[in-house]
């Protein structure tokens, strides 16, 4: 259930890009249970992190605090409306619920006259499309070797973990 207060704190915290070096205006926190259990703002620059927004962040924040990597039944505010690679944080998290601020055409509007040398561009609508493919179907090279090798550690890895599993609940 939305709650103002959240969302307020998310855009309180994109604000720190205002004056801490290395940060973009982009900040989210991960809300359960009635209470702020991870915060994060976009550090890609400062991290050399393409990955490091204020979401992914906020959700390594909060598993970090809560010790899981399970936050199921949270829910996330944002200052800015999430891209693809944060949805998919959201998702392989469990991340229930989203709310956020300005959209990607605003965004898209407030960003789109900083000269090359100080954005990174991304092109939302091709990353969206993508993400969708098949690997094989994307416009990035991609090929597939070795499965069998990989495919038996995942199998070896599984049993194992589901042998540990067995014996926990034994006990």
């Amino acid at each position: 259930m939305f709650e103002d207060r959240f969302l307020r704190r998310a855009i309180e915290i994109s604000a720190r890009a205002l004056t801490t070096p290395g940060t973009e205006p982009f900040g989210a926190v991960v809300v359960r249970d009635g209470e702020i259990v991870g915060e994060g703002i976009n550090r890609s620059v400062l991290n050399h992190d393409p990955t490091s927004h204020g979401e992914t962040e906020a959700i390594r924040d909060a598993c970090r605090n809560l010790g899981t990597v399970d936050l199921r039944g949270a829910a996330l505010y944002s200052s800015c409306e999430p891209c693809p690679l944060c949805v998919a944080a959201m998702l392989i998290c469990g991340v229930s619920e989203l709310y956020y601020a300005a959209d990607m055409a605003q965004a898209g509007a407030a960003l789109g006259d900083l000269p090359e040398s100080a954005r990174f561009p991304i092109d939302v609508d091709h990353m969206l499309a993508q993400c969708g493919l098949p690997a094989p179907e994307r416009a990035m090279v991609s090929a597939r070797r070795r499965d069998g090798e990989a495919a038996r550690i995942l199998q070896i890895w599984a049993h194992k973990a589901s042998s540990s599993l067995d014996a926990a609940r034994e006990t």
